[in-house]
């Protein structure tokens, strides 16, 4: 299936850039989010033409998938495991870079359902099978979704969470908390950060019980 990976890349015109391009559309993503991104507000923002534009980009969804590959690209690769018992830093350090890199900028967790085929993003998942294989996860790819998919689930529900008002969600709960003891304990009040390293944390555990 084509998409704009498989493309050959075209020389710049006018002097407008690709990177000039995705540059502007994180730029608008983050001031806006991804419904008022358009071709024709992205040419107004570029200074351009839409010709000029659709010279290096086909859709939308061109631009998206580059847009949010570009936030891959902020995640800082750790340096590799020494060895197969060192594994589990690497992967920590990896998802937490990729974690906080969602989080800049939250209009990238309404498009985590996209194939992720560029190449900032092919490889932080290249160097998270290498690690995971290194250490005895053979084949990795199910190690691989585990992490991939607590880190992607876990942005989705902060940045809706957050969107959508965390305390009137423990106003509710306070006020069934006969109904539900439990929640209204326990299920308030955490902070973000620390139920996330926790629960990856709780992951890693596993992970190395089961390689063992």
């Amino acid at each position: 299936m084509e998409n704009v990976w498989s493309r050959p890349r075209k020389a710049p015109r006018q002097t407008l850039t690709l990177e000039r391009i995705v540059a502007e559309a994180v730029a608008l993503l983050d001031e806006e989010g991804v419904d008022r991104l358009t071709m024709r507000r992205l040419a107004e923002r570029l200074g351009t033409g839409s010709t000029t534009l659709y010279w290096h980009v086909t859709t939308k969804d061109d631009v998206l998938d580059l847009a949010l590959d570009a936030v891959f690209g902020e995640v800082r690769l750790p340096d590799p495991a020494p060895d197969r018992q060192g594994w589990r830093r690497p992967a920590r350090e990896l998802m937490r870079g990729w974690r906080a890199a969602l989080l800049r900028h939250p209009w990238s967790a309404t498009l985590l359902d996209r194939p992720l085929m560029g190449p900032n993003a092919l490889s932080r998942t290249e160097f998270l099978y290498q690690t995971l294989a290194g250490a005895g996860f053979t084949p990795p790819k199910a190690a691989a979704y585990s992490l991939a998919n607590y880190v992607m689930g876990s942005v989705i529900m902060q940045v809706a969470w957050e969107r959508g008002g965390e305390g009137d969600a423990g106003a509710f709960l306070r006020e069934r908390a006969a109904r539900y003891p439990v929640l209204a304990e326990h299920g308030l009040g955490h902070t973000w950060d620390a139920t996330f390293d926790e629960g990856l944390g709780y992951l890693l555990d596993g992970m190395e019980q089961a390689r063992r």
